[in-house]
């Protein structure tokens, strides 16, 4: 069975070898940390919705999206289908340094960590695999 992924982007903000991540309250990352970020609306750029995501989930205004990776995510039912679909744009962001973000939105908690704390929490892979190229140089 095929899927029409739906359009997702997620935006990174690295400060001082730290990264912002949300605790989402939602599927398909419920109770995970990840990049601010979700899925996109009609009519709006992968970079559009980096952008408004951000916003929503952190209070904070973003700007200078880049892209940075992407990724066809599925999720499967336990009969096998696919229960969800989504192609996920990455993109790094910047910010002014003074500005304090806010857990908003669908973000249960908000803070900024190593990519050593990262490796312990529970992530999606492509949050670590971004955050261990970045900590690299890449």
């Amino acid at each position: 069975m095929t899927s029409q992924a739906k359009p997702a982007s997620s935006a990174i903000l690295e400060r001082d070898g730290r990264f912002l991540l949300v605790l989402r309250r939602n599927p398909p990352s419920a109770d995970m940390y990840a990049f601010p970020g979700g899925r996109g609306e009609p009519g709006e750029t992968p970079e559009e919705t980096a952008l408004r995501e951000f916003l929503e989930e952190t209070g904070i205004q973003a700007r200078n999206p880049l892209l940075f990776s992407t990724y066809d995510l599925k999720t499967h039912a336990p009969d096998g289908s696919i229960s969800s679909h989504f192609f996920l744009s990455v993109f790094r962001v910047e910010a002014d340094r003074h500005l304090v973000a806010e857990a908003a939105d669908d973000a249960a908690a908000i803070g900024w960590y190593s990519v050593e704390e990262i490796r312990r929490m529970p992530v999606p892979q492509s949050v670590l695999e971004c955050a261990e190229r970045l900590s690299a140089g890449e």
